[in-house]
């Protein structure tokens, strides 16, 4: 049976979408995305959830956040790291999942516009993801957070970033966190058994897989430090909800990488979305899929930051 007789009949629509993630076309790619996702946002119903902004100061630049307040002070507080393959993406990109995250989470979420790859590789949105939770832990008084409930969530390569934040946190290079959220997360820059059934498949497929790593790593391939399946253990990790689609080239990894966290003995619910493509909740981010996974992600966080 084919990926297309498997996928839902409300993305059938969008059969025919490709990500094209190669060199010549990303700055067509970055900037029709930007244009959708900023019209999303400014039309989304945002009730419950207070939004603000913020810029920290990194050496000579600054690193513009969103902070989305959903729950009574202080509040556990959630770093967020936007999906786009490394490549594309910002503030906006995913700005329904903050909101639900912190609306039905009961939380403040803290979003990052982190630089992207080509132009700036790996590590420099894994150091700007870093410097977000070290800033929010120290400045929780500040910020009206709760200090000892902080968690890290990530969508696609945001889930990347959110597992290595996870990662440190464990090896106490990073301050504590007691939950990661990783919904379809990018974890493993090698061949998987999904990556190799799904070439063609709407919202993202294999060739894009292996450009947004090309992109990220730089030649660095096989870096631990940017790759989280290839951390030697993960042995005292935070909790954890994956969350992913069927019809994803990333699926397999999101799998495997569930069973080693089980394996370690870290508490982990997983859900694969029968017959979804990569990025379902922002193609079609009020259908019934979508609303599943946001009240999934809502009781998870609710429990996990309790």
């Amino acid at each position: 049976m084919s990926w297309l007789d498997r996928l839902d009949p409300a993305l059938h629509h969008l059969a025919g979408a490709r990500t094209d993630l190669s060199v010549q076309h990303l700055g067509a790619v970055r900037a029709s995305l930007d244009q959708r996702r900023r019209d999303a946002a400014r039309t989304l119903d945002t009730s419950g959830v207070a939004i603000t902004g913020a810029r920290i100061m990194l050496g000579r630049r600054t690193l513009a956040l969103r902070i989305y307040r959903g729950g009574p002070s202080p509040a556990p507080a959630v770093v967020y790291c936007h999906s786009g393959g490394f490549v594309l993406g910002n503030l906006d990109v995913d700005q329904i999942q903050c909101v639900e995250l912190a609306r039905q989470g009961r939380c403040t979420v803290i979003a990052m516009d982190y630089r992207l790859a080509p132009e700036h590789p790996f590590p420099a949105a894994l150091d700007d993801a870093m410097a977000v939770l070290r800033w929010v832990a120290a400045r929780a008084d500040d910020l009206d957070i709760d200090a000892t409930r902080i968690a890290v969530a990530g969508s696609s390569a945001g889930g990347a970033l959110a597992a290595v934040l996870a990662q440190c946190s464990a090896a106490a290079s990073a301050p504590p966190i007691v939950f990661q959220l990783l919904h379809q997360p990018a974890l493993d820059d090698r061949p998987t058994g999904s990556k190799a059934e799904f070439g063609d498949t709407p919202g993202f497929d294999a060739p894009a897989a292996a450009a947004m790593w090309r992109h990220y790593l730089a030649g660095q391939e096989g870096a631990a430090a940017a790759v989280p399946a290839r951390a030697a253990t993960l042995d005292g990790l935070a909790p954890a909800l994956i969350t992913c689609s069927e019809l994803d080239p990333l699926r397999d990894e999101a799998l495997d990488y569930a069973r080693r966290l089980l394996a370690a003995g870290v508490s982990t619910e997983l859900h694969v979305f029968p017959g979804a493509c990569h990025g379902f909740d922002s193609l079609l981010p009020h259908g019934e899929m979508s609303r599943h996974l946001h009240t999934m992600q809502g009781s998870a966080l609710t429990r996990g930051l309790s």
